[in-house]
């Protein structure tokens, strides 16, 4: 490295510009953006199938089991043969014990059900009495855990998020919510 320049400080935030040189080449640091790509949709423009799967993501949300933080998860995957696989979350007084709803739906599907893909998953989610107002997202470890079930099986899984203001629907897979992956390629396989 032969030297780092401040470039601009924004609301405490400091960007730098490294300056790498090697024989005959200069590398500049490059600023990339992602952009997810998704469609939002009422419950009613849903088609059947999606209604269905997300109803059943919905009514998982009652077998939930979060006593600390009250916030019930349901996940509803649905399979290429047609079964539907449900996940909902699992808490621990030891936090990191506990586990998502988005995981567990996957994890028993791909024991269970080994040579059937993951072609959709809904996810919804109950708190304060009601269903979420905006739809919700998966954490970062359920978006691994999608990424390496769509690598699995050679196929994206297409991601309904439901919320009572509307449902986003991610065509893409795991790539959308996860641009910057760790897969087996960043393993040397």
């Amino acid at each position: 490295v032969i030297g780092i320049a401040n470039l601009s400080i924004q609301s405490n935030i400091i960007t730098n510009f490294c300056l790498y040189l090697q024989p005959y080449k200069a590398y500049v640091m490059q600023h990339l953006t992602h952009i997810c790509h998704y469609q939002l949709c009422s419950y009613e423009e849903l088609t059947e199938q999606d209604r269905n799967l997300v109803d059943i993501a919905k009514s998982a949300t009652r077998q939930s089991y979060a006593p600390y933080s009250r916030f019930h998860v349901g996940a509803a995957a649905l399979l290429d043969d047609g079964t539907v696989v449900v996940g909902t979350n699992q808490e621990n007084a030891a936090y990191p014990s506990g586990m998502c709803a988005e995981r567990i739906a996957l994890f028993h599907a791909n024991s269970c059900y080994p040579r059937q893909a993951v072609i959709s998953l809904a996810i919804a989610a109950y708190h304060d009495g009601k269903f979420t107002s905006n739809p919700i997202s998966p954490c970062g470890a359920c978006r691994q855990v999608m990424l390496e079930t769509e690598q699995r099986y050679g196929m994206p899984i297409r991601v309904l998020l439901f919320g009572v203001s509307g449902t986003y629907i991610i065509e893409g897979g795991a790539h959308e919510l996860l641009p910057l992956t760790f897969d087996a390629s960043s393993l040397g396989k």
